[in-house]
Formats: C-alpha cells, structure tokens, sequence
C-alpha cells in the first residue's frame, strides 16, 4: 500500500481509503471482516459521514481492539431524524450526533472532524460566522477532534474556507470529468447530462485555483467521488 502525508497534519493516510456508504445494509459481522480485508491490505483511513445509528455501532464493533490502526475522519453536522440522514446547521442537534458519533465508534477523539458538505456561500458564511465554527474549534482544543476538516463539491465554496486558515484537511469531489465543470451552488450539475453536452476542454481554472491554494497552504485533501459515483465506470457513459 502506498502511504500519503495528509497536507500538514503529520498524519500518514493510505492512498486508498474506506467510505462508508457501501456499508449500508451490511451486518455488524460483515462490517468487520470488510475491515479485516481492508487492515490486511493496509489501509488505514477511514470516513465516515453517516448518522445512521446502526451503522455507527456496526462501524464501532468493527474498530473495537484496534481504534489506534485507522485514521477516522468523522462529520459534524450530519444528523439522522425520523429515521433518515439529514444535514443540519443546529449546533445543538450538531453536538448531541457529534456526542452519538464518538459513543457509537466507542472512542474518545476524531481524527479529522469534518464540517459536512458545505457547496452554497451562504451556508458558508452562516458557519463560519455562526455557533458552528466556534463548536469545531472548541473540539479542536479540547483534542476531541485532531484537525478540523470541511466536505465540499464547490471550488469557489471551498476555496473561501482554506483561506481562512482554519482548515487542515479538504474532502472534495475530484474525477477527469467534474474538473472540467465550473464552481456551482448544486452538485447535482455535476453529474447531469447537459453539464456535458458542450465541448469541454482542461481543467477548470476555479479548481486548479483551489488545488494550488491548497498545495500552498498545506491543507491535505481526500478525495470523493474518484469515480463520479460509479459514472467513470459505465459502459454507457459517452463525452463528446
């Protein structure tokens, strides 16, 4: 397995890394032999952004004896009410899943505390000037969170919160097809068909910003959707 520096936190991730919504459905037992394949093959990163209580817990069996062995990024602001998953800027709802989080991988800290999916300049400047930030740094300080993270789909978005100096890790959707797409507000453009209707020619000039304002800034990024949700892999996707 390759090993990567995680920007400047000190952290040493596996190139590859476990999301967890392939998880869903799967029993606590399942969950545990995937995590014995995944240790075996040295991976050693871990995300997790979903608030369903029975897959925190099967994720927290699965870690049980060997927390110290991955590198778990867990999301703030990721809720799960009346049965379904639910992003939320409540810095009540925020702490009490936040406290679920930690009790259900039964540990004390996060590696990576990632504010969840932030892509509207709106939503951002109501976290960033609101409770929300003030939460995660307090997290930070207190060593339940190690660094402090953001998830977003949205260069410009993104961009605004590396240059806050706050950020040491970004998650960020990255694949050839959404770098040729210009920042926008709704992440469903990036995999709808008309976004690829015109000739599309390099990458974006708004992402290859943010790319190098990282690199400069030393924030590390992780990567989701590599495969634009499984796009990238079908036989019946075509690009002019």
């Amino acid at each position: 397995m390759e090993y990567r520096p995680l920007g400047h936190t000190g952290l040493s991730v596996s190139a590859i890394a476990l999301g967890c919504e392939g998880f869903t459905g799967k029993t606590p037992e399942a969950v545990r032999k995937d995590f014995d394949c995944a240790q075996d093959l040295g991976i050693n990163f871990f995300d997790c952004y979903s608030s369903d209580p029975q897959l925190r817990s099967a994720f927290g069996e699965a870690l049980r004896g060997r927390r110290e062995r991955f590198i778990v990024q867990g999301h703030l602001c990721s809720v799960w009410e009346n049965g379904q998953y639910l992003r939320t800027r409540d810095p009540v709802r925020t702490e009490r899943a936040f406290r679920d989080l930690l009790a259900r991988l039964g540990t004390d800290y996060i590696d990576v505390g990632m504010i969840h999916y932030i892509d509207a300049e709106e939503d951002f400047r109501a976290v960033f000037d609101g409770e929300i930030i003030q939460y995660a740094r307090q997290l930070k300080e207190r060593g339940q969170i190690r660094f402090l993270g953001l998830s977003s789909h949205n260069p410009h978005v993104a961009s605004l919160a590396v240059e806050t100096g706050l950020i040491d890790v970004l998650l960020f959707a990255v694949n050839p097809c959404y770098d040729m797409q210009p920042a926008g507000e709704n992440v469903e453009d990036l995999w709808a068909d008309e976004s690829y209707m015109k000739d599309l020619h390099n990458m974006d000039p708004g992402r290859e910003s943010l790319y190098e304002l990282c690199a400069r800034q030393g924030v590390g990024i992780d990567v989701m959707k590599t495969y634009g949700g499984g796009d990238l892999l079908s036989g019946n996707l075509h690009l002019r």
